[in-house]
Formats: structure tokens, C-alpha cells, sequence
């Protein structure tokens, strides 16, 4: 389960402190999909950076399967995000010099299980239609094709919380509609947590939970 309580977020400023989220709190158990949606600037990033303890709060509590991932040394972190939490960016973040695979492949590199997770990427490389582009680099790739590729990628390691911020930001209607729907079936098969920021409105239709951030707060919609 994540569980967000009271969670809140400030930044200092020669003004004094500009509050960013506020009283957030919410629960998610393994299986379920939210959106989080509100206009530009409420904070939407910052919350997925702090659900993906990739920021930290300034009050309140997050906690995923039981950790709160604050309390961790560096090295544990990094462990704790690597092992329990992939993330999807607009930006796909793929590795120019590598191709499909070795990308797929990035997050599995501390590991020991080489065969595991090469046969892994294969299949999940064949989940979103690119078995066929598995040796090709990420310039060979359409739009939509990298963001398939960082899909894969965010699911090598069989996250429990798997973490979207504007997945079909950059693509255009057909290839978000196919990035969208490859992304709600390897939820599904994989029974993680989903949570997709988005200013999409048809994509945060496809998911049974929605939230916006109204004035530092998030409010079921």
C-alpha cells in the first residue's frame, strides 16, 4: 500500500515560505490507478518526486509497503527506489549510445541476475510491440516507440508503485492513445500502483481514480 498523510511541501524564498502542497493525504493499495491533474505550477511533479522519495516533504509522512523511504541512508535509498518504484517521464531518459534492450536493461545493472533480467526485458520488449526493434537505438525510434521502450524500463525490476509524470505529454493522439493503453494493460498484468500525472482529460478518463490539486490540496474529482 502507499500511504500519504498530512503530507506538505514548502520553499524558502527572500518572501518567506511559498507553500507548494498542503494536508495532501491518500491511500493506494497494490492494483489501483490514480490520476493527479491541475494546471501548470500546483505542484503535480512535486508530489510524484516526493511519492517516488526523489524529493522530501517538510511534513507529514509517506510510506509504501510498511518503509518510509525518508529514514534510509543514501545507499538504502537508492536501493529502496531501484527495487520498489519505477518511474515514466515525459521525457523518455533513454540512453542514446544503447539500444532497445540495454536501455530496458539500465535499472537491472547492480543486479547479479543477468539471465533473469535479459529474458525479462525480452518479454516485456514484446508487451509493448518491439520485439522487432530490440537491437535499434533510441534515434532510430518514433516518439511514441522510446516511451514504450521507458515503460519497459520502469517494470524490469516488478515495482510495487510505478510512477507516470505527463507519459503522452510530448506525443501526438494516436501514439499517446497506444502509450496510454499499453500502459493501463502492463499495470493490470503486473497488479501494481499506478499514479499518473497528467493534464491529459482522456487519459485521466481511463483511470478509475482521479484527483486535482486545488490550491495545495488534493481533492477527489
Amino acid at each position: 500500500m502507499l500511504e500519504v498523510t498530512d503530507l506538505a511541501k514548502s520553499y524558502s524564498t527572500p518572501r518567506g515560505p511559498l507553500s507548494v502542497l498542503a494536508g495532501i493525504s491518500l491511500k493506494l493499495s497494490r492494483g489501483e490507478a490514480a490520476a493527479i491533474m491541475g494546471p501548470s505550477g500546483s505542484g503535480k511533479s512535486t508530489l510524484l518526486h516526493i511519492l517516488g522519495a526523489l524529493d522530501t516533504p517538510s511534513s507529514g509522512s509517506v510510506t509504501l509497503d510498511g518503509d518510509n523511504p525518508f529514514g534510509l541512508d543514501e545507499k538504502a535509498l537508492a536501493q529502496f527506489r531501484n527495487q520498489k518504484i519505477g518511474f515514466v517521464f515525459q521525457d523518455h531518459c533513454l540512453l542514446p549510445q544503447c539500444s532497445v534492450l540495454e536501455n530496458v536493461l539500465v535499472p537491472t545493472l547492480v543486479s547479479q541476475s543477468a539471465d533473469h533480467h535479459t529474458e525479462r526485458a525480452r518479454k516485456l520488449i514484446d508487451q509493448v510491440g518491439l520485439s522487432e526493434r530490440i537491437e535499434h537505438r533510441p534515434a532510430e525510434l518514433s516518439g511514441g516507440e522510446k516511451q514504450r521502450v521507458a515503460l519497459a524500463r520502469a517494470l524490469i525490476n516488478e515495482p510495487l508503485l510505478l510512477l507516470c509524470d505527463e507519459p503522452t505529454g510530448n506525443l501526438d493522439r494516436k501514439a499517446a492513445e497506444v502509450v496510454a493503453s499499453l500502459l493501463l494493460e502492463l499495470h493490470a498484468r503486473q497488479n501494481t500502483i499506478l499514479v499518473v500525472v497528467t493534464h491529459s482529460v482522456e487519459l485521466a478518463s481511463r483511470l478509475p481514480i482521479s484527483f486535482e490539486l486545488v490550491e495545495n490540496e488534493l481533492v477527489r474529482r
